[in-house]
């Protein structure tokens, strides 16, 4: 970056020599340095650093293939739940690591998976993106179904239950199960990205104690200028392709005790530009895990909060 470290390795290598030699590389260090930071500064500061990341454009190749993964996604989730088997994704797990993993749902902790769907046995490639796909599982003690229902049906409240990840948040249409909502998201890690997204979701009741859900962003629009008499949605293509696409399957089951509850999400983002690693790269790859772990944390937080 900046060729600050050539440059380091450089000045450092002289620093054996005489000293007035030595204040020389010590002055390349720190004008090195200096120079990297403008830069950094450049590019992060003032709230534009998207500015930096060169726009990408959704190929019809790569949202085809996503759609592909998700529908075979959808018949695993279909035929899990007709069958009313592996609720969670710890009930895959072997006998011992199961009950491990109840043993820490009790104590407060969230569980957290990579997944991966297969079609044939073999691995979904989309050129041009990467899909991120991430299963949670949280336990709310005492809760109740309608408790943990009230919280995340109750969207008009979201940008207070999920904030800051969630800074704007409202329902457009609602019937009956079936709803249609606003959340204006800000995600931060080493750049800021605040987008615009709506959802259809559907709720489905499969007996007494038992409930799912389904959601898909319909629409999802970068805002440049968040905040600012500037502010707008960047139009597809001129975005900087850092969430394309966002499918969610929602599991809740009440047990003796309280609220199991499961989050599954596969998302699409644009793939990491060469020489933009350092830049997007934390984003792009850490983001899914760490909101979706968020949420279930903030999902239980509400429910308890409220009870």
């Amino acid at each position: 970056m900046c060729s600050f470290f050539s440059v380091l390795r450089k000045a450092s290598s002289n620093l054996t020599q005489p000293i007035g030699r030595q204040v020389a590389a010590e002055s390349g260090i720190i004008r090195a340095m200096g120079m990297c930071w403008v830069v950094v500064a450049s590019i992060l500061g003032a709230g534009n650093a998207t500015a930096a990341v060169t726009p990408d454009a959704l190929k019809p190749g790569t949202a085809a293939c996503f759609d592909g993964y998700v529908k075979v996604t959808e018949a695993r989730n279909e035929s899990e739940l007709h069958s009313a088997t592996n609720l969670l994704w710890i009930d895959s797990l072997p006998q011992n690591e199961r009950a491990q993993a109840y043993e820490a749902l009790s104590r407060g902790a969230v569980k957290m998976q990579r997944l991966e769907t297969l079609e044939n046995g073999q691995k979904i490639r989309c050129a041009g993106g990467l899909i991120h796909h991430w299963a949670g599982a949280a336990f709310i003690s005492g809760a109740k179904l309608p408790d943990v229902l009230r919280i995340l049906q109750d969207y008009d409240h979201h940008a207070q239950y999920y904030a800051p990840d969630v800074e704007q948040s409202k329902i457009e249409s609602r019937d009956g199960d079936h709803f249609q909502v606003f959340l204006r998201f800000r995600r931060h890690k080493v750049i800021t990205v605040v987008l615009n997204t709506h959802h259809d979701v559907r709720y489905f009741r499969d007996s007494e104690t038992r409930e799912h859900s389904r959601s898909s962003a319909v629409q999802i629009r970068e805002v440049e200028n968040p905040g600012k008499p500037g502010e707008r949605e960047k139009p597809p293509g001129e975005d900087g392709g850092f969430l394309w696409r966002m499918e969610t399957w929602w599991r809740i089951e009440e047990r003796v005790g309280g609220v199991y509850l499961q989050s599954e999400v596969v998302s699409l983002t644009r793939d990491i530009p060469a020489g933009l690693g350092w830049l997007i790269g934390p984003f792009v790859t850490s983001i899914p895990k760490e909101t979706l772990t968020f949420t279930l944390e903030a999902t239980r937080k509400a429910v308890q909060s409220a009870r």
